[in-house]
């Protein structure tokens, strides 16, 4: 099927051509055809599957009859990030020179009062962020009561960063006769219930299940300590290790480790950069555009971050994290083998992130081979416990039950070596250091008290205790001299 059989006006045909599109994709040829015809469409389709095209298109269409008034748009679109929402807006300037259009990007990072002036003049086409776009209908810059088509693109993203809350508010603001066009890479249940809420007999356009991977891209596993510092290590090895790398993306799950990851390569010597959400739109735009001429290697990334980029040519992916949702990995090496290139995909796996691996793997319904010659049975246990530093714990209860047997100290077995051996005692049987040092005082012995009373004759007792009185006779005879 080509472009001029789906039923868009001759100038959109006359840029599509401009544009250099030859082919419609998938979800171009079913998103297109009905949302034309004025119905709300539900189209399940991964990130590169051209899906930007297919609301983009039949929105040029359509807008060719109207005029946009103050403050009131036409057709809003709504993107989880600002890369995303910037992306759409340089496809509207691609497609739609001809047919001067007014574009608003409302997004955070920018000035908000330029944002708010262009609004004021009229605009055709709002792109916007949900957080941005709410700000600017509480402070009375915008009204939605005049926009005929809803787009909301990427929607499972949405979910992930807790907008879903943003854009059910947002919902009730628009008028109910409006079309809505929902597109998203997977469908858990909460997007299942907006849809429901949000559209009236979609049409359905599923282009390729969820679970998919490119054939082109090589996968492999790559056995990593749970230590973060040796973990960075096997990174920076495995990065040193692939000769033909031209640019590559590397995803961490937390902002903090996409910090920490850009200063440790860069500290090694490795041309990277970090993108998160701390940074202003000028300096994520600048990155990104470094990143797609070449003059930055290793892109650092969380998903949140790099959502949606549009970077045609990576030709490696590396995971530093085991992505804890399994849909995310199909996302993260989506990135890579696009359009019949040769891609590689790397990741970095912890024992305890063996139960995520094998939830990716039944849900591409592929095994993901191991980078090396040994298997993760066989060395995965005994590597991670050798890198990690012991921690000492208590006893088991059956440690506990056995006699404790005191050993000597060297000195102390130095000493008794020295003694004689009839001086030597075993130690159990050795009073205690503190008993040893501190002797029990002596007590002074009592003298018996003798008494000293009269006895009955009246003699007092001498000082042995005998009454003369009692003596003998012949002691008590005097001694004749010889």
């Amino acid at each position: 099927m080509q472009f001029s059989e789906l039923g868009l006006s001759p100038k959109v045909l006359e840029a599509v051509e401009k544009a250099g599109f030859t082919t419609p994709t998938p979800i171009q040829t079913g998103a297109i055809p009905p949302a034309l015809s004025r119905k709300d469409v539900l189209g399940l389709a991964q990130t590169g599957s051209g899906k930007t095209a297919a609301f983009v298109l039949p929105m040029l269409s359509l807008l060719e009859t109207g005029r946009a008034r103050a403050r009131i748009p036409r057709t809003l679109i709504l993107e989880p990030t600002r890369e995303l929402a910037a992306q759409v807006q340089e496809a509207f300037e691609r497609i739609g020179q001809a047919h001067k259009l007014t574009v608003a990007l409302l997004i955070g990072g920018v000035s908000f009062d330029d944002q708010a002036a262009k609004i004021d003049r009229g605009a055709d086409v709002v792109i916007a962020t949900p957080g941005r776009l709410l700000d600017h209908f509480e402070r009375g810059k915008l009204l939605l009561t005049g926009v005929e088509m809803l787009v909301i693109d990427e929607a499972d993203r949405m979910l992930d960063m807790g907008f879903i809350p943003d854009i059910e508010r947002i919902y009730k603001l628009l008028p109910f006769t409006r079309q809505t066009l929902f597109f998203s890479a997977t469908m858990p249940p909460e997007i299942q219930r907006i849809t429901n809420q949000f559209l009236h007999a979609p049409v359905r356009v599923e282009v390729s299940p969820h679970s998919s991977t490119v054939s082109t891209t090589e996968q492999r596993l790559v056995r990593a300590p749970s230590d973060a510092k040796l973990k960075r290590e096997a990174l920076r090895r495995l990065l040193n290790s692939q000769t033909n790398v031209k640019n590559a993306i590397v995803f961490a799950n937390r902002k903090t480790t996409v910090g920490v990851l850009e200063a440790s390569l860069k500290r090694h010597g490795f041309n990277a950069s970090a993108l998160h959400g701390d940074m202003d739109q000028r300096a994520r735009l600048r990155t990104l555009d470094s990143f797609r001429a070449g003059e930055i290697t290793f892109l650092i990334a969380s998903d949140v971050a790099a959502r949606g980029l549009d970077i045609p040519d990576v030709s490696h992916v590396f995971n530093f994290d085991v992505p804890i949702h399994a849909e995310d990995y199909v996302h993260r090496i989506g990135r890579t083998g696009r359009a019949g290139r040769e891609g590689h995909a790397f990741m970095l796996v912890t024992s305890a992130e063996a139960k995520y691996v094998k939830a990716i793997e039944q849900l591409i319904r592929k095994t993901i081979a191991w980078e090396g010659s040994s298997t993760p049975s066989q060395d995965e246990a005994h590597s991670d416990v050798a890198e990690r530093p012991r921690k000492r714990r208590g006893k088991s209860g059956a440690e506990r039950q056995k006699p404790v047997v005191a050993k000597p100290r060297e000195e102390k077995q130095a000493e008794d070596a020295k003694a004689p051996r009839e001086e030597r005692q075993p130690r159990e049987a050795r009073p205690p250091r503190q008993e040893r040092q501190q002797p029990a005082p002596q007590t002074r012995r009592k003298e018996p008290v003798r008494d000293r009373r009269p006895s009955p004759s009246g003699d007092v007792p001498d000082s042995d205790g005998f009454h003369s009185g009692n003596m003998p006779a012949f002691l008590s005879r005097p001694v004749r001299s010889a």
